[in-house]
């Protein structure tokens, strides 16, 4: 393997491929990108060591959970200072609901987030209890997604 900073065309293969199914198994990965199973697992091991693989997840379909409504909230700070920054960073991580935070630029929000309920009085509990009760929240403009045109897209490796 080339040295620890630098992926080769191996270790490429392998993020292509698992950004795309991340439950193929070891031995399904070493078949696709032509190596032995045990080269394999030490390359994955060692992408994972690094940082280039932070976590495989299963993504569930939300609608077959009862997640029948998409949010996105653009979330507007009263102060910008570090400790109402991280007050709101803790305090939306807890919320299960709540499945992206950004903080952002570029527009009259201070952070974006995407939230996930069964419905507009879940949405609307949600909003009231929890999200505009913590301090330092001055403003929120809610948008409803409609329909979802692209999700769950693998990274562009192409700049690596």
């Amino acid at each position: 393997m080339e040295s620890e900073s630098h992926l080769d065309r191996y270790d490429r293969k392998i993020l292509e491929i698992i950004q795309t199914d991340a439950s193929l198994s070891n031995q399904d990965i070493a078949d696709q990108i032509g190596l032995s199973a045990s080269p394999c697992s030490r390359r994955i091991k060692s992408l994972e060591d690094r940082g280039y693989i932070q976590r495989r997840i299963t993504v569930v379909n939300p609608k077959s959970v009862n997640l029948n409504l998409t949010a996105i909230l653009n979330i507007r700070m009263d102060k910008h200072t570090p400790e109402r920054f991280e007050n709101f960073e803790q305090r939306v991580a807890m919320l299960p609901e709540v499945i992206e935070c950004l903080l952002v630029t570029g527009q009259d929000a201070d952070y974006q987030l995407k939230v996930v309920v069964p419905d507009m009085d879940e949405y609307h509990n949600v909003l009231l209890k929890n999200i505009t009760t913590i301090e330092g929240v001055d403003g929120v403009h809610s948008s409803f997604l409609l329909r979802q045109i692209i999700n769950h897209k693998a990274l562009p490796l192409k700049y690596i």
